[in-house]
């Protein structure tokens, strides 16, 4: 049976995704790797199938591009329920690698969607040093708070944090983040972000800018704090697009009801030969 994949991208952190609620598909590491490969393949940071799930609407099975899996993926989940819209569903909840989640449809303008996902509730909060976090949301990331975003080489800080050892054997996620200073008590926060799986900076990593934005909540409490209904709302800006990130302190160092909202789009309907994973 050929294979129909569809293209769809969040804040330039693509995804190829496909409807698997028969169970017709079953890729192997070497398959996933060949699908994601942006020379030999289609191309992708990652690899979603929607399957069936016995509790909630879906379950997300996500992949990253080197066939790694187990982890959520922030930008994949409001891919996926941009997925799910366009198959026909109406509620989003669904499993992921990381428990229950449920997404909102702010908007939907046809293959552009605005997807409100809710995420994990965080406890794993620990600062190793005045500029420096480590926050587990669904996947482990290092943020380092930096002056000189522009000039930094993403990559080759973001291997060093990745492969360092204080993070051994399963490795990290490194966000590099800055405030950047608008006006008017209108910081943005931006973000770049060197993904593990894919070991590369990446346009955008949803869980990594729901770390980065909790982490400056904690660094710079004068300008982002709970609002008179208690939330806090970020604003970030990835390398092309922006998003937002709200939640609320849990009152023991954590926070809970974490939301990322930001675009979804569809690309393309990929028709996968038959035979193309057997060469």
């Amino acid at each position: 049976m050929a294979m129909i994949f569809y293209k769809y991208q969040g804040a330039g952190n693509d995804f190829l995704v496909a409807d698997n609620r028969d169970g017709h598909i079953n890729l192997n590491v070497s398959d996933i790797k060949r699908l994601c490969d942006r020379h030999y393949g289609i191309g992708a940071d990652g690899l979603m199938l929607l399957e069936k799930s016995a509790k909630y609407d879906f379950r997300m099975v996500y992949y990253n591009s080197d066939g790694s899996g187990g982890m959520m993926c922030g930008n994949g989940g409001r891919c996926i329920v941009a997925f799910a819209a366009d198959l026909g569903f109406r509620s989003f909840d669904f499993e992921a690698a990381d428990g229950f989640h449920t997404a909102e449809l702010l908007e939907d303008s046809g293959n552009r969607k605005i997807v409100r996902l809710k995420m994990k509730n965080v406890s794993c909060v620990k600062q190793e040093n005045e500029n420096s976090w480590f926050i587990d949301t669904g996947t482990r990331h290092a943020v380092r708070f930096v002056e000189n975003l522009d000039s930094l080489d993403i990559v080759k800080k973001g291997r060093e944090i990745r492969y360092d050892s204080i993070y051994a054997p399963e490795g990290v996620n490194a966000n590099f983040a800055q405030v950047l200073h608008c006006g008017d008590r209108n910081e943005i926060l931006r973000v770049r972000t060197y993904e593990k799986g894919v070991e590369d900076e990446t346009c955008a990593c949803g869980t990594g800018i729901t770390a980065c934005a909790l982490a400056a909540s904690i660094k710079y409490p004068e300008i982002w704090h709970p609002d008179c209904n208690g939330r806090t709302i970020v604003a970030v800006k990835a390398l092309n697009d922006s998003l937002s990130v709200d939640f609320k302190p849990d009152g023991n160092g954590g926070f809970a009801d974490v939301w990322l909202t930001g675009p979804a789009v569809k690309v393309a309907e990929i028709h996968i030969c038959n035979n193309y994973l057997l060469y």
